[in-house]
């Protein structure tokens, strides 16, 4: 049974355009009032959700309930939702009075109704005295207030925005941010709110909901998202973040970058390979001195306004990214110091490459819709069912599509100090994950192949 303080109950809803799965089994509850964003990169499958919470599209399973009500198979305008889009949709033809009252008019509303509630809507936007003017004539900034007005006089239990602010320029954006933040706690309705906006989704919301391949990978607070990403899709796409392979030794001990930490996880058992994330502003960059935790040398230095982004390249190989509010020059050796309660250990979501096969015959294995060449299981039949892994750094990317046994394309790239460790989607739209020292850039059409001997088979 859901808690009553939830007004909007999304349950296991799923999703797919052709084979293409957009929404896998998404649940999400959201209480009264609260600000929620849904944060994700471009085709996570953020606007589809919110898209399907409004009633402009529907879900291929799942329930939707706001209020208790169930509204799945609602139409979007008996739905108690209002919905702000990225391009506000105003009519051209018509001034701000008119466009704030269209919803009232066609609801055959009293006039004298709907003037006390457009000028009262206007007020609350701050947008008093702007009622006869024409929308055209109206800032980015301006129109979108409109539209928030128009979509608040009707009273919604919801309001839902789509990207709202992402027609605007830096200032702007910034400046309606804290405008959204004040409307928010004065309205005091529920707001879900879509972005790709990391800063965006830490400076307005209550809750945080982060999104990857139609799946939620962690809903929590800005600070909780922030200093305790449950991996390393998160850890990467919520600021700026030195990721690293690491081995928790036992607890509250953990290696990486060659050398041997304190810190304060616990509970991962002994010798067991883990992610390690260490914000850029938690690493203390020093001049050099031999009793120091470990020395580099700088590589870049540049000024962000705030503070100097800097990168360091460690003794031993490792690239680090540091902030301070200190310069050091390009060239300088130097020194840095972590503190244990700054690490962050976090769980690998996999340690290779797992795949369901068959045996085609005993040299032969079919995974990801292909016929691959391994090395002879004189023990497994042709037409068994096997289960294959490949470590992620015996996996091979050619630039010639035509030299790999499949082809993918290069979907998420993530720098861990010494490697990259990428995401190719394969052309069957299956994730194979790749560990390698080259340099790939987003949506790069590689070859994929895969040697005979690095190819682990045993029976299901």
């Amino acid at each position: 049974m859901k808690n009553s303080n939830y007004i909007i109950e999304l349950s296991n809803i799923s999703k797919s355009f052709g084979d293409k799965c957009v929404l896998d089994d998404v649940s999400l509850y959201v209480r009264k009032g609260e600000f929620v964003t849904i944060l994700g990169p471009s085709g996570c499958g953020k606007t589809t959700l919110l898209r399907i919470l409004a009633g402009f599209g529907m879900a291929d399973q799942g329930e939707i309930r706001i209020a208790g009500e169930d509204i799945t198979d609602v139409p979007p305008h008996e739905r108690p939702v209002n919905t702000v889009f990225q391009r506000y949709a105003l009519f051209p033809h018509l001034n701000v009075y008119d466009n704030i009252a269209f919803g009232l008019k066609l609801k055959k509303v009293k006039p004298d109704e709907i003037e006390t509630r457009v000028r009262k809507a206007l007020k609350m936007v701050g947008m008093t005295d702007y009622e006869w003017r024409d929308v055209n004539s109206l800032s980015g900034g301006q129109q979108q207030r409109v539209a928030i007005a128009r979509a608040i006089i009707n009273r919604p239990q919801v309001l839902l925005l789509d990207e709202p602010l992402a027609a605007l320029d830096l200032k702007m954006r910034k400046d309606m941010q804290m405008e959204l933040k004040d409307m928010h706690k004065t309205l005091g309705i529920t707001f879900v709110y879509v972005t790709h906006d990391q800063e965006e989704a830490l400076t307005l919301s209550d809750t945080i909901v982060v999104m990857s391949e139609g799946k939620v990978q962690q809903i929590g607070t800005p600070t909780d998202i922030y200093n305790e990403p449950v991996n390393a899709f998160v850890a990467d796409f919520i600021g700026e973040s030195n990721i690293l392979n690491g081995v928790m030794l036992r607890d509250r001990e953990v290696s990486f970058m060659g050398r041997e930490f304190e810190c304060i996880d616990e509970g991962f058992g002994e010798n067991v390979p883990v992610d390690v994330v260490i914000r850029p502003e938690d690493v203390y960059i020093i001049a050099h001195t031999d009793s120091a935790m470990f020395h580099g040398v700088v590589q870049s230095c540049i000024f962000k306004g705030v503070h100097y982004e800097m990168t360091v390249m460690t003794d031993n190989g490792y690239e680090i990214m540091i902030q301070d509010y200190n310069a050091f020059e390009v060239g300088q050796k130097v020194s840095m110091i972590i503190k244990p309660s700054d690490i962050h250990v976090m769980r690998k979501e996999r340690v290779c490459n797992t795949f369901e096969g068959t045996m085609a015959d005993s040299t032969h294995v079919e995974i990801l819709g292909k016929s691959f060449v391994c090395n002879e299981m004189p023990d497994i039949t042709g037409g068994e069912k096997v289960e294959v892994e490949v470590d992620f750094d015996k996996v091979e990317l050619m630039d010639d599509k035509e030299d790999g046994t499949l082809m993918g394309d290069v979907r998420f790239i993530l720098y861990k100090g010494d490697r990259y460790h990428l995401t190719v989607r394969t052309e069957n739209d299956d994730n194979i994950y790749v560990d390698t020292h080259d340099v790939w850039d987003d949506r790069d059409i590689v070859g994929i192949r895969i040697q005979p001997d690095d190819l682990r088979i045993k029976r299901v």
